[in-house]
């Protein structure tokens, strides 16, 4: 009778572990595709749940498309294995491998361009005429793992010994934009890409709909940058096969029509081109400006 027993408790923890035990990829245990929360939530919302269709359908594969609420969740979601694979920013993507050995497959690329820049803006009606006219002013930041949003303006006020008296985290580009429009701040940090035929590209057009005057309204005191354009990360410990699957099943997207709308309004994404690390030594470099690295930097 006990070794019956002992078999039967043996069976039984197999059988468990078995059952517990579901695939990558499968319905319970999907590839967790994470976005960065860059722009409009809603936006990204309702086209990644587009993209998550998508990406289910062409690899074969469940994939689950998550939005959190800030860019270090992204960071910490790949340390935690909870993020397989992501669209992260700049910053945020040194961290992570610096941190957790994450890897850059992809480059997104925006009118043949694979850099973009940074800006510092603030009311056109200010007295704020240039970037040293922000000491001890009130400036908003987008997020502590923001390229453009923290680091770059952060090691300009360094060069420019200019010292904020009170700063915020907007969480987003275009919510810094609305604090400078609004006058609750003085001055603010975001994204920007060079204009095209149909008018400027930087983080003001986020807001053209609400406020159709905002690029009469807010001004460009001066870039930052550049910067090298967000990567498709993956977990370092995510089987290949994967990681080849979901990256080819990107590229062929942005090649059709639903691909490329959808990618656009997400984060005006135009193609993708092939990324390795080495193609963000440029921003390890900005934070050796500043004496710091990543990690130490996030503690700021």
């Amino acid at each position: 009778m006990k070794l019956i027993h002992i078999l039967f408790i043996a069976v039984s923890i197999l059988f468990m572990s078995c059952t517990n035990s579901k695939t990558l990829g499968s319905k319970e245990n999907p590839i967790r595709f994470f976005l960065i929360p860059a722009q409009d939530m809603q936006t990204l919302s309702d086209n990644g749940k587009v993209l998550q269709e998508y990406l289910t359908k062409e690899t074969g594969l469940n994939v689950q498309v998550d939005l959190p609420v800030n860019f270090i969740a992204v960071v910490e979601a790949f340390g935690s294995k909870r993020a397989d694979a992501a669209i992260i920013n700049t910053f945020g993507y040194i961290l992570a491998h610096d941190k957790y050995g994450v890897e850059a497959r992809l480059k997104l690329m925006n009118r043949g361009r694979d850099e973009y820049y940074g800006q510092i803006i603030a009311r056109a009606d200010s007295k704020i005429k240039s970037v040293k006219d922000i000491h001890n002013k009130k400036f908003a930041f987008v997020d502590p793992a923001s390229t453009s949003g923290y680091l770059l303006p952060m090691r300009l006020f360094k060069e420019q010994n200019v010292k904020p008296k009170e700063h915020v985290f907007s969480g987003r580009h275009d919510t810094v934009v609305a604090a400078v429009y609004q006058n609750r701040v003085d001055a603010g940090a975001t994204f920007h890409t060079p204009a095209d035929e149909e008018g400027p590209k930087d983080a003001r057009m986020l807001l053209k709909t609400q406020y159709p005057d905002v690029y009469e309204k807010i001004k460009i005191l001066q870039l930052t940058g550049p910067i090298p354009n967000d990567p498709v990360a993956f977990r370092k410990d995510l089987p290949e096969e994967i990681k080849v699957k979901i990256a080819e099943a990107l590229i062929k997207y942005i090649k059709t029509p639903d691909g490329a709308k959808v990618l656009h309004a997400m984060y005006h994404i135009t193609d993708f081109k092939k990324a390795e690390d080495k193609d963000y030594d440029l921003v390890r470099n900005y934070l050796k400006d500043i004496g710091q690295s990543a990690q130490d930097f996030l503690k700021k």
